[in-house]
Parts: structure tokens; sequence; C-alpha cells
């Protein structure tokens, strides 16, 4: 690797000759502010924050973007740099909504930490701000104009990374917004809800749509039997909130949190993992068996579902028809749970915990519901249940560890634990399918040749004398890839796992927020997914049909995987959606005539 020789901040470095200065600089150990930097997404050099001065140039130029060059030398903190970046700041404040305060980003905001880092007191700018309006009309996200920078981080996420593209720069000048085609609402959208714009974000220009307040209510509310579930991948990130290492596992500290936040059941979505294994990997052993549309592909990922809904309808029959964990939970709460507990359904307030902002939408689908009754009633992301227990002044790290509540629907394996992770849905599914396909045991239940986050995974495995032929997507763009293979004839599978984000659910759009300057050093994908294989590996059950109580609840309840019971309370169907429907006042030619 060719390599430079350069002087930063009189410090002579040697770095490959292909780095930025940015990277030459964070080399050498010399930090340099950014804001609309974002590894690998958005190096576009806009916000100009990052400037520095290059002897012999005759202007301040962008680190982030600026190549670096034998013998240069750089000035990163002279009085004309930090002059720039303070008015350059100054200037994307002074059309800025700062009720900081009030803001969901308060206190954890890129833009609000750079202004506290360059002494920003007053604003010198004060002039005409763009009028704007709040967008809350989808159930996942809310985006707020008076808050958004233009850094367009979130646009090239949406264009570039999962390559939906239905946000952009709109109008010019001083009048320029992001925003989506037509200036349309998110809800108008073909928007699958990923919250990777989210994610992506150094302000509050979006946001999950908040239900905080209703959980609280109903909690409040001494008729309201409110049970609550915790996704696995939310144990691997909700220790952020409260200054843990990303990846950090927090299982019992969470636990005992939401029993002291309220309320009257504590479990597990891990239960009801193991409940998605054994109806989803028995329909695919039943469509390999009779002939049944292959491959089947998972349906876990609400974001994933959106995605194909809208735009790749033609593999709607490929889909596996189970509900996600969550959403089967749920029905199992309000039926078999209710029954057994005594409880009038009506009473039953279900609250999800997720990762995923997706899982909001996903709830309020008018297919997600038993005998009239939502099976999921509010679903809270990562960062909203952290909100709640600073809310309850609870302090998280003194925690002692609690277990989940036991009783009919507490029990849960690993298998259940790794459907957070990319290609962990697939191995739990293998762990069980590949027992029923050989009719004994099998000791070693670790596919590590699925894990790991390479966009595209492929294995063939020979089980019971059968070869299965497996892929595993995540992240849109990459089932895009997948997919357009399968479409053409190039590749050919029985079973294909596929996640709407990066990552699988680890790094859902509901996770809490990484800044970007920690993201050029840490894959959070990695470190969050570490947790899970972790807690997978020490439980005593591996294998999700040895979860005693799903065994019971089959005896007592559902008869056996995939029985006409459990299709009318665990499965579902899904249709192709038009990505951007008339409006009733609009003719066919899509004028207002």
């Amino acid at each position: 690797m060719e390599k430079v020789t350069l002087t930063i901040d009189n410090i002579n470095v040697e770095v490959p000759k292909s780095y930025t200065i940015l990277q030459a600089a964070k080399h050498a150990g010399i930090d340099i502010p950014t804001l609309c930097f974002l590894k690998d997404v958005n190096e576009v050099g806009a916000c100009r924050v990052c400037l520095v001065e290059i002897e012999g140039a005759r202007a301040l130029q962008a680190s982030c973007v600026h190549p670096v060059s034998e013998g240069m030398v750089i000035k990163t903190n002279s009085k004309k740099v930090r002059e720039a970046r303070k008015s350059n700041v100054e200037l994307i404040l002074s059309n800025h909504n700062r009720e900081c305060l009030t803001c969901d980003r308060n206190r954890n905001c890129e833009l609000q930490s750079i202004s506290e880092e360059l002494g920003i007191r007053e604003i010198p700018f004060e002039g005409e701000k763009i009028e704007t309006i709040i967008d809350d009309k989808s159930f996942s996200i809310v985006r707020d104009p008076s808050k958004c920078i233009l850094c367009g981080r979130c646009v090239n996420t949406c264009k570039n990374v999962q390559k939906i593209g239905i946000l952009d720069f709109v109008n010019r000048g001083f009048d320029t917004q992001v925003a989506p085609a037509f200036e349309k609402s998110m809800a108008d959208a073909p928007c699958i809800y990923c919250g990777q714009c989210i994610v992506a974000c150094p302000v509050a220009a979006l946001r999950e749509k908040d239900d905080v307040e209703k959980v609280w209510d109903m909690i409040d509310n001494p008729d309201i039997h409110v049970v609550v579930q915790t996704a696995p991948a939310v144990r691997a990130g909700l220790g952020e909130c409260f200054g843990l290492p990303i990846g950090t596992r927090v299982t019992g500290k969470m636990v005992s949190a939401l029993k002291r936040l309220g309320f009257d059941k504590v479990y597990d979505t891990n239960f009801a993992a193991d409940l998605t294994i054994m109806e989803e990997g028995h329909e695919l052993l039943g469509r390999i068996q009779n002939g049944g549309k292959l491959p089947m592909i998972t349906s876990c990922s609400p974001g994933w579902i959106r995605y194909c809904e809208f735009n790749y309808p033609e593999f709607i029959e490929n889909l596996s028809t189970c509900k996600s964990p969550h959403q089967m939970m749920g029905a199992i709460i309000k039926t078999y749970y209710a029954e057994k507990h005594n409880v009038d359904p009506k009473k039953i307030f279900v609250v999800s915990i997720m990762p995923c902002t997706s899982k909001k939408t996903e709830s309020s689908r008018s297919e997600m519901n038993v005998n009239g009754l939502r099976d999921v009633d509010a679903v809270l992301t990562t960062r909203e249940l952290g909100k709640m227990i600073k809310q309850a002044r609870i302090n998280f790290l003194e925690l002692e560890d609690d277990k989940f509540d036991e009783d009919l629907l507490g029990d849960y394996t690993g298998a259940g634990v790794i459907f957070g992770a990319t290609g962990g849905v697939m191995e739990a599914a293998l762990r069980t399918v590949a027992e029923v396909l050989e009719g004994k045991s099998i000791e070693n239940v670790d596919y590590k040749e699925i894990r790991g986050i390479a966009d595209i995974k492929e294995a063939s495995l020979t089980l019971g004398g059968k070869e299965v032929r497996i892929a595993i997507a995540h992240g849109t763009a990459s089932a895009a890839k997948l997919l357009d293979m399968v479409k053409s004839g190039e590749r050919e599978y029985h079973f294909i796992e596929i996640m709407g984000c990066s990552g699988g659910c680890v790094t859902g759009g509901g996770q809490p927020h990484v800044s970007a300057k920690i993201l050029m050093d840490v894959d959070v994908r990695v470190e969050r997914a570490k947790a899970l294989y972790e807690e997978d590996a020490i439980l005593e059950l591996r294998k999700s049909h040895e979860n005693p109580q799903i065994k019971k609840l089959y005896d007592d309840f559902l008869g056996k995987p995939n029985s006409h019971k459990a299709h009318e309370l665990l499965h579902t169907h899904y249709a192709a959606k038009e990505q951007f429907p008339k409006e009733k006042n609009e003719c066919s030619c899509g004028c207002d005539c």
C-alpha cells in the first residue's frame, strides 16, 4: 500500500495515500469536528465544520473529502479555522429551531454538542426563517423540517444504503428542504419506516412517533391489565441510553426496570420467536415436501415486508405467512394467556418494546388482530423505553438483575435470542428443521457459516439426505440484489432470510443514537450482535422445539404447528402496494382537472 508523509499540527504522520485529511488526523489522534459526515454514507463536505488550513492553499478545505498528499502541512486549530467553523455553525443555527430544552435530542444532539464545543453563545445572523410544517401522519416517523440542517445524511442513507430513495432535497436556495417526492407526507410515500433516516440524522429533524404517554396512561389505569414484551435486540442496545459501552447485554437490569415501571406482566418476545420457528419451520418443511412456493422468505421484518409489497410484489407468495414474533405474542396473550388467567381480552393492553420503528406501523395493520382486537396495542422503541426509565427516576446502572415472569409464556431458548442479528432467524430455523429432517438430536447447533455482516450469505446444507439451499440478506439494497438474482434464474434457494436493516434488528431504527464520530471506529452491527450470541451460548436450551412452554402451548391450545387454530391466530397475508396512489381528486393524467 502506497503511503505518504504529512504534518498535522506539528505532528509527522505517515498514512495510506487513499486517506482523507480527516482520516489522517484521526490516525494521529487529532480530533476534527464533523456534522454532515457519516462514514461510507455521506462524505460531501456540505456543513464546512471540518475545515482545516493547508499551507499554500488559498482557502480552507473540508477535511472529510480532501485527499492527503506527500509533504502536506496542515493546521486544524488555527484562529482562522476556529472562526470559520464557528461562523458556519452560527449560520446553520440561524435557521434552526433552537428549542433545545423541549427537543427529543436534547443532550444527545451532534449540533448541540458542536455548538457547545465552539463556545457559541449568541447568533449574529438572526433573520427570516423558512415556514415549515411538521409531518406526523405516519404511525412510525415524524419529520420536523424546522430542525433540519440539510446535511444530507438521511438522504444518502435512504438513497445509497437502503437504495429506496424516498427522501431528497426539494425546492431551491433558501427554501430548500428534505422531503419525499412532491412534498408528500411520509405516510403517503413508499417508505418502509425502517428508521435508518432517524439513525443517520444528527439532530431531531427525524424521530419516531412517541407513544410513551399512551403507555403511561394504560399503566396508571387500574382497570387495564398491561403486559409488556421485549425483543431480543433491545437487551443489546438499552444500556447505551445510560452510558454503557455499545453492545453491553443488560437483560436482567432491563427486566428489573420494566417491573418497577408498573407493568403487570413482563415477558420476552423470545418465547414468540421460538413459536415463530415452530410455525415457520414447519411451513418450510411443508413447502419442500409438498411442492409449495419456493424459495420461502422470512416475514419477521416489517420493513422488509413493506419493501416487498411496494417493490417486489411478485415475491409476495414466497413470503412466509407467519406473523412476526411480537404480533404472535400479542395474539397468544389475548387468547391463551387471557383464558388461563381468566382476564377479559378487551382489558388487556399489550406493549412491545422493539428496536424497530416499522413495528409501530406493523401493529396498526388491519390484518394484525384476533377477534377484532389488535394483537399489539402499542410499540415503544428502545429509545422510548430509555426515556420512560429516566422519567421514573430509576437508577438503571444500580438495578439488580431480575428475571422475566415465568408462567405460561416465560421460557425461551437461545434460538429465540439470536433473532435480533442478521442470520439469526435462519440459524434458529435450521436448528429445528435439521432435527426434523434428520430424525435425531443434533449436538452442534452453531451454524457459524451464516453469521457475520457480509451483505449476502449463501450456504448449501444436506439435511436428512436432502440438499437445502439457503441465503441471507440484510438491508434492502442487499435484498434487491438477491431477489434480482432469483428472478433472473441466476440463483435457486429453498429458504431466504431478509431483514430490512443492515445488521438486522440490532441496528434497527429505534435503537439508541450513536454519533458519527464513534461510528468511524466501531461497527455497531458486530458489537450488538455479540451480546445476543453470548446469551444464546449460556442458555441450557438452544432449540425452539425444546422449549417446554412451547410444547405445552401446542398440547393445551394450538394442537400442532400450522394447525387450523395456529393459522387463525399466528398467520396472516400480504398484498401489493401502489407506490404513489392517486389522490381522490386526481384524474388519470395526474392533474387536478
